[in-house]
């Protein structure tokens, strides 16, 4: 009875590990700090952190008032730290890296550990730099906002992670200015 199964469980234990190397090189990140950490270092990869200080948020949240009391400056005020992960491939196995999946990678993550994706407004297959933005919630508040892209005629690669409290409105309108200092990435 146990050699008609082993077949079986070979079988499926093929599968499992091709669905492994089809979300990412590697071990899968689980967690987006864990990406960042498998990541950052590699040949490509630029990595960018920032933490708002106590000073910082002061300023941020004296400049909001002086250009009014919108939604994005309320978000600005309220972002706590932000992670920036770009890549451009630099030689063909950079360029493996692309292709083993890294938006694979991370959509996976992002699922297993519960974010929400947000509709993409304006969708549009043209636009060269499109982010998708997925979020995590606690109560009525977002507590972190991932972006994730790339361009398509360079072939790079952008991830974002930016934390904080924020509403609903208030990550809409950081979804409009992000794609923005996403392209300066690129």
């Amino acid at each position: 009875m146990k050699v008609r199964f082993a077949p079986l469980l070979l079988a499926i234990a093929l599968l499992w590990l091709a669905g492994c190397r089809a979300s990412g090189p590697g071990t899968p990140a689980r967690t987006v700090a864990q990406f960042f950490s498998k990541y950052e270092n590699r040949p490509g990869f630029k990595a960018t952190d920032w933490n708002a200080g106590l000073a910082t948020r002061f300023l941020l949240g004296r400049l909001g008032k002086l250009g009014g009391n919108s939604d994005l400056s309320q978000a600005l005020t309220s972002i706590r730290s932000a992670k920036i992960l770009t890549f451009t491939p630099t030689s063909n196995s950079a360029q493996q890296l692309l292709t083993d999946g890294l938006d694979k990678e991370v959509a996976g993550l992002l699922a297993s550990e519960r974010y929400t994706p947000l509709p993409v407004a304006n969708a549009d297959p043209d636009i060269p730099n499109q982010l998708r933005y997925s979020v995590r919630e606690q109560n009525d508040r977002v507590t972190e906002l991932v972006a994730v892209g790339g361009e398509k005629t360079t072939g790079s690669f952008v991830l974002m992670a930016i934390s904080g409290s924020f509403t609903r409105a208030q990550v809409a309108e950081l979804s409009k200015v992000l794609p923005n200092v996403a392209s300066g990435g690129f």
